[in-house]
């Protein structure tokens, strides 16, 4: 079984520390859903992973089973099997999409794809997002609206095939058709690869689609807690501030906690 570990890792941005020692593991098959209010480490723990040169790693370690992923160039970690669908997708004049992907995909195979192969699963995934027919034809993001962008992140990561997907905010500008075609889409990629999901999103409404195994909340730069997805319900309705009035625990004592208020969570959503 594939697992993304990563240790005690810390991150800068221009001298800044940002990450001040996060863990988690992620195994294939299963659904990380992280939250926490903004500015406190969610994106910078994605973009870390994937080798953004704007990210200092200072102290930890990332590995995928046993290769150690910070060891590695950006392209080298896509490689073993690492996608970022981005919160803020990028155009790119002059590139098409079929010649983007295609690149990409070849990138990853010692022998390049066939065209017909090609043509059939762009085809087949434009299809499945609903999205425009000349996709193929247009240029990387460029006049895409916010929704089509974010369908677009999708469809790489469709023909890519990555063992450990990583969503920063996928759920952003979509309409609520586009939300749920997105979350089901997903979850059914999830299924057939039995890859990893690192999803994070502000909205209850995409992880009552997308149903987590595994929800982590975030503030200065850690992860404080972690549950199921009964966690991402008491965040919806009490927001934060429970979280940041609780003074520091032991280990010991913040494990505890995680399990007591995972049960009383399960019991209060079971009686509504």
């Amino acid at each position: 079984m594939a697992q993304l570990k990563i240790e005690n890792l810390h991150v800068e941005i221009d001298g800044k520390e940002i990450l001040k020692g996060v863990d988690l593991e992620i195994n294939e098959g299963e659904i990380h859903a992280i939250m926490g209010p903004n500015g406190n480490g969610k994106s910078t723990l994605l973009s870390a992973i994937m080798g953004h040169p704007r990210y200092e790693v200072t102290e930890g370690r990332v590995f995928i089973d046993d290769v150690d992923v910070l060891e590695l160039e950006v392209d080298e970690r896509s490689k073993l099997g690492l996608f970022l669908g981005m919160q803020y997708p990028q155009e790119v004049s002059g590139v098409t999409n079929s010649d983007f992907l295609k690149s990409a995909l070849n990138a990853h195979r010692e022998t390049p794809i066939g065209l017909f192969e090609f043509v059939k699963g762009m085809e087949s995934s434009i299809e499945r997002l609903r999205m425009k027919e000349d996709l193929a034809h247009r240029f990387l993001n460029e006049g895409f609206s916010g929704g089509e962008k974010k369908r677009n992140e999708i469809l790489q990561m469709i023909m890519l095939q990555p063992r450990f997907a990583m969503l920063d905010e996928i759920d952003s500008g979509l309409d609520i058709d586009a939300l749920a075609l997105v979350a089901r889409v997903l979850k059914e990629e999830q299924d057939k690869q039995k890859m990893g999901l690192i999803i994070v999103s502000h909205y209850e409404r995409f992880f009552e689609l997308i149903k987590p195994t595994h929800t982590h909340i975030m503030m200065d730069g850690k992860i404080v807690l972690s549950s199921d997805d009964t966690l991402v319900t008491k965040i919806d309705r009490e927001g934060y501030d429970w979280l940041d009035a609780k003074p520091a625990e032991k280990p010991e004592e913040h494990q505890r906690r995680i399990v007591l208020e995972s049960c009383a969570i399960r019991d209060r959503v079971g009686d509504k």
